[in-house]
């Protein structure tokens, strides 16, 4: 993983809260909707976060199927097995994309939302899932492209030093435009690809872009110059473009489904 956000006890809250808003149920949607899991399959979920997807996939797997849920974060697994704890036949431990630890053709499915951006290796982490997919097994990718980003504000040269600073969370902002090269070279064939659109025209803070907010303006201080009083100064603005009903916030991420051959 490259410089990351750092999963403290803060910020794995902060996100568990943005997957409970309706954006992100939204996304996990429209993952289902492409992976078609199916009852007595077993499905690994990679980066599973606090759990939501992976208690999604049991409930379509059924008891008579597995889930296996891995992260790189220990308080991301602890809210997982809590999530999880109902679920006997979904096992959450340690483990990440470049080094998932499973046997060679164990999974009939693998999902691996908003992950890849950050793992370093890309490549070597697609081989890895298609080694621990049958053939045929379907792989269900979720990547950002964080260029697409559209956000109003007062001050716009601020914006973008602040998306600057924040741009070093990641390893691949651009991911999406060389995924489907990827994953052909790692033995896949591409199937469909699925543009999700996080827009948020207000400022809820039970959306994704608030969320968003947070994690930034505790992320990039100290980074390309951008301090902590310009990084409040920068939530402050767009919070108080929503207070007057000015808040605009557009995000491009795409669901990439690819068949192991």
């Amino acid at each position: 993983m490259t410089r990351t956000l750092g999963f403290d006890e803060e910020t794995s809250r902060r996100i568990e809260a943005m997957y409970r808003s309706p954006d992100a149920i939204r996304r996990r949607s429209l993952v289902l909707s492409l992976l078609e899991p199916r009852s007595g399959e077993r499905v690994l979920d990679v980066g599973c976060g606090p759990g939501f997807l992976a208690s999604e996939l049991a409930a379509a797997v059924g008891p008579h199927g597995r889930v296996d849920a891995i992260d790189s974060s220990p308080v991301m697994l602890g809210l997982a097995k809590a999530r999880c704890e109902a679920l006997p036949w979904v096992a959450v431990r340690e483990g990440d994309a470049a080094r998932p630890g499973f046997d060679d053709a164990a999974f009939d499915a693998i999902a691996s939302v908003q992950v890849h951006e950050y793992v370093r290796d890309v490549e070597g982490s697609l081989r890895e899932a298609a080694r621990v997919l049958r053939p045929g097994g379907r792989l269900l990718l979720v990547a950002t492209d964080w260029d697409s980003i559209v956000w109003a504000a007062d001050d716009a040269a601020r914006m973008a030093r602040v998306l600057s600073a924040f741009d070093e969370h990641l390893a691949h902002p651009d991911l999406p435009r060389r995924l489907e090269p990827l994953l052909r070279d790692a033995g896949f064939e591409p199937r469909r690809c699925e543009v999700l659109v996080q827009m948020n025209r207000v400022y809820d803070p039970n959306t994704f872009s608030a969320g968003l907010l947070e994690l930034i303006r505790r992320f990039v201080p100290g980074r390309r110059g951008v301090d902590r009083d310009e990084a409040d100064a920068w939530a402050d603005d767009l919070r108080g473009r929503g207070a007057r009903g000015a808040y605009f916030f557009s995000l491009n991420q795409y669901a990439f489904l690819a068949v192991k051959l």
